[in-house]
């Protein structure tokens, strides 16, 4: 499994904004693409090369899987691929989900969530 992809430790933004971009759906490349952007605000923007090398390490880790189902073919390109989330891809989303409500709490807890950002 890639250093990125290891139980327990942190995930990288990108590999976190894809598996959560696929928890609620099933996907494309270039939706979760936009995904990602519309849920950072636009502060994280995955490239091609990000986007879909993330995914082929996804895909190795067993963490997603492509799927043959497709969405109404008059609305689809038949050269899209679709991605679903794994059992296993959702609990690893589900870790880093209580890790970082981790680190927000001690970082409330320390005062860092009062005051302005200058």
């Amino acid at each position: 499994m890639n250093s990125s992809l290891v139980p327990g430790q942190p995930l990288t933004p990108a590999v976190f904004h894809i598996l959560l971009a696929l928890a609620d759906s099933d996907k494309h490349g270039y939706a979760i693409m936009k995904d990602v952007e519309n849920q950072t605000t636009g502060r994280l923007k995955l490239g091609p090369g990000t986007l879909y090398g993330t995914i082929k390490r996804l895909l190795a880790a067993g963490l997603i899987v492509e799927i043959d189902e497709r969405p109404d073919l008059e609305l689809d390109d038949e050269r899209r691929r679709y991605y679903r989330l794994t059992a296993a891809g959702r609990k690893l989303a589900l870790e880093e989900n209580q890790r970082l409500t981790q680190a927000v709490r001690a970082a409330r807890l320390k005062r860092l969530s009062d005051g302005p950002l200058t």
